[in-house]
């Protein structure tokens, strides 16, 4: 995918973890997914990209990155990664910065999830993330609009054999 830098030529088979996003049968706008290779060629990540611009550009970015992704590591007062790829992706070149992260707790189905809610210098960017019982950290970038509990209804499982290479 575009949006996505690839660190080298190899291009993993696909995840051996679940992705939590939102169907993309259920989004009404164009969808765009990659995965984050290693340099052993195993997935060290997962990015959904949903556009509801029309064209014009993603409105979210949700990732999924398992224990050990070196993009999860993030010095303290920089934005994650799917920011950085949102900002990218929008060809939006401002330097923005982490202002505060505030934990949060809401529901998923029957579950309990802390959400750290991080607050960025460009008020445009809405951004939570959140760590599964798997180990696998979820984050979710939005543009322009902001991310309320609600769309934590529409976030499922989604098989990793979607996203294998054919």
């Amino acid at each position: 995918m575009s949006f996505l830098r690839r660190r080298s030529h190899a291009v993993p088979a696909g995840p051996d973890f679940d992705v939590l996003a939102m169907d993309p049968s259920d989004w009404p706008g164009n969808l765009g997914a990659g995965l984050l290779p290693g340099d052993d060629g195993s997935c060290q990540g997962v990015f959904l990209r949903y556009d509801l611009f029309g064209g014009r550009g993603p409105a979210m970015i949700i990732g999924n990155l398992p224990e050990g992704s070196p993009v999860r590591e993030v010095p303290e007062g920089q934005v994650p990664f799917e920011v950085t790829q949102l900002l990218e992706a929008l060809e939006n070149d401002e330097s923005v910065e982490v202002v505060s992260v505030e934990d949060d707790p809401v529901m998923h189905e029957d579950n309990l999830l802390i959400v750290r809610r991080i607050t960025c210098t460009e008020d445009r960017i809405s951004c939570v993330q959140f760590d599964r019982s798997d180990g696998v950290l979820v984050t979710i970038a939005s543009w322009d609009r902001p991310i309320t509990n609600d769309l934590y209804a529409l976030l499922k499982p989604l098989p990793a054999e979607m996203f294998q290479q054919r």
